[in-house]
């Protein structure tokens, strides 16, 4: 499939349309769409017939499921730079949706993950449906929850963001709404006549409030959020100040949840739950840009290392659940090697 299949751009009224056209890989992220998108935000920054954008993915499955990551297991495991090109020009894309200055609307129909969530989350509207089933599972593939999770995260209330990071917890849209990660629930059934809403609007001067209304018309309410019943105790135990401290305060709690929420964090790469703790504590102080910055450090170090591969491996290639992480516990894993992580780029940062 060429990259003109891949993605597909048409401007319907008064709005650019972007679709995610590889359906049967979940709506994927290729390299050339990372690049091919970038360009046409660029194009409709500054076309005065564009008044907003409207960016979903094709098959009714999913909106976006993540990057390639067969590919980038495949051209990266034996040494292949692939990785590091694909991941340079996929965060400078989540920069720029990021500053896109038009109304950016991302119906998050499906499921939406890892770098999904990075072509999504930063855009100034975001839309759940019923199909919505949102997650940044990285740290069980030895990453960490990139594509600008160092700042989107840590904004949640609480220790949400921490929690969602760590764990790789999955959201419905009941609470992908209650996070405040997509504002506004749509029924499915009512997308057709939304898309129709926003591309016969004439936008006038205040193009943001604009499309805030319309998608008001179309609103409802997901009904109450799972996850309201224990952000309590998310607060208290993510709120302990290391990785360590948090796995071993679940352990010590008799409550289920608590329980099986310390048995997902022992099942995850130590290196990447160490590592986007301490990504996810500095992202809070940071803008967006330099969050960029320092994710594009983090995976330059990641795609050379070990846990990576093995955790893709075990959970995209072989499927056999059962990562051999080294270091094979938290208590391995020196705060040496996590700072590591960190420093500065010899061969140049992002931007």
């Amino acid at each position: 499939m060429s990259t003109e299949e891949e993605i597909l751009f048409e401007v319907k009224g008064a709005i650019g349309l972007v679709t995610l056209n590889r359906p049967k890989a979940l709506n994927a992220l290729t390299h050339e769409m990372c690049l091919a998108l970038k360009a046409k935000l660029q194009e409709w920054e500054t076309d005065a017939g564009v008044g907003a954008v409207l960016v979903e993915g094709a098959g009714g499955r999913a909106f976006c499921a993540g990057g390639d990551i067969v590919k980038l297991y495949n051209e990266g495991k034996d040494g292949g730079d692939y990785p590091y090109h694909f991941y340079r020009d996929e965060y400078l894309l989540n920069l720029a949706v990021k500053h896109f200055t038009k109304p950016y609307i991302a119906l998050m129909d499906g499921i939406v993950m890892g770098g999904g969530v990075g072509v999504s989350v930063h855009g100034s509207h975001r839309i759940a449906t019923e199909r919505t089933l949102f997650a940044m599972p990285e740290s069980g593939i030895g990453l960490f929850p990139d594509v600008g999770g160092s700042y989107f995260l840590p904004r949640l209330a609480g220790e949400l963001g921490l929690y969602l990071g760590l764990t790789g917890a999955r959201l419905k849209a009941a609470d992908a709404v209650y996070t405040g990660i997509t504002p506004v629930y749509i029924e499915s059934a009512k997308i057709d006549e939304l898309k129709g809403a926003l591309s016969g609007h004439r936008f006038g001067n205040d193009a943001h409030s604009e499309v805030s209304s319309i998608l008001a018309r179309f609103a409802s309410d997901p009904g109450a959020a799972p996850i309201a019943e224990v952000v309590g105790a998310i607060d208290t135990h993510f709120a302990n100040p290391s990785a360590e401290a948090i796995l071993a305060s679940l352990e010590g709690d008799p409550d289920p949840w608590a329980q099986k929420t310390a048995e997902t964090l022992r099942e995850k790469s130590p290196t990447s739950v160490k590592l986007a703790f301490l990504q996810l504590r500095r992202g809070a102080k940071l803008d967006f840009d330099d969050c960029m910055r320092m994710e594009f450090r983090m995976v330059g170090r990641v795609i050379q290392g070990v846990d990576f591969y093995e955790g893709t491996r075990a959970v995209v290639i072989d499927k056999d659940q059962s990562p051999k992480w080294n270091p094979a516990t938290l208590e391995e894993v020196s705060d040496a090697e996590i700072e590591a992580y960190f420093a500065p780029l010899p061969d140049g940062e992002l931007c």
